[in-house]
């Protein structure tokens, strides 16, 4: 049910992302693109209730709650830059703006490095909603499976810094340019 349930919620984010942008740059509605792009967030919190209720109801904790956390903990630390992400692609598309510049070599690592603190700060909602939802619910037999979420959680902050290291060391080559 809490997979469906996050499915469902990752699809909404999209199309509510979708129809702020194409309200805003096909239809030149900006307040109601605004508005629309308001509903990200609040998909999130839809899905917390969710999971809340599930694991209050009677529910044992499984994967598919961790992932929620995770789910939740990533959104917001990362939204505001897929959201402009989607809105530069939307300009570029609609408005004729000149796509941003590939980034390569040190910029790029430095990119790769400003990421770390952002996934940091996922991993510590994720952790957040899990020890709440461990708290909350009160019931040791029912969550002991949010507690094995921890250290996959310590994996995710190493890789990402695994991956900044990578490129520091190896940066990122422009592509050859065709003569």
């Amino acid at each position: 049910m809490i997979l469906v349930a996050i499915i469902a919620c990752e699809i909404g984010f999209w199309l509510a992302i979708i129809a702020g942008l194409v309200a805003r740059y096909v239809f030149r509605r900006p307040r109601l693109g605004a508005m629309l792009l308001l509903a990200a967030p609040v998909i999130d919190l839809i899905l917390l209730v969710l999971v809340g209720v599930d694991l209050l109801g009677g529910g044992t904790a499984s994967w598919h709650h961790g992932l929620a956390a995770l789910y939740i903990g990533v959104s917001v630390a990362y939204g505001h830059r897929m959201v402009a992400w989607a809105d530069a692609k939307f300009a570029q598309w609609f408005r004729g703006a000149a796509p941003r510049p590939g980034r390569y070599g040190w910029d790029y690592a430095r990119a790769c490095w400003k990421d770390v603190p952002r996934t940091l700060l996922a991993v510590a909602i994720a952790a957040a909603v899990l020890g709440g939802l461990i708290l909350l619910v009160g019931a040791p037999e029912r969550t002991s499976e949010l507690l094995r979420f921890f250290p996959i959680l310590g994996v995710i902050v190493a890789v990402d810094t695994l991956w900044a290291l990578g490129y520091t060391v190896w940066p990122k080559k422009a592509p050859a340019v065709a003569a």
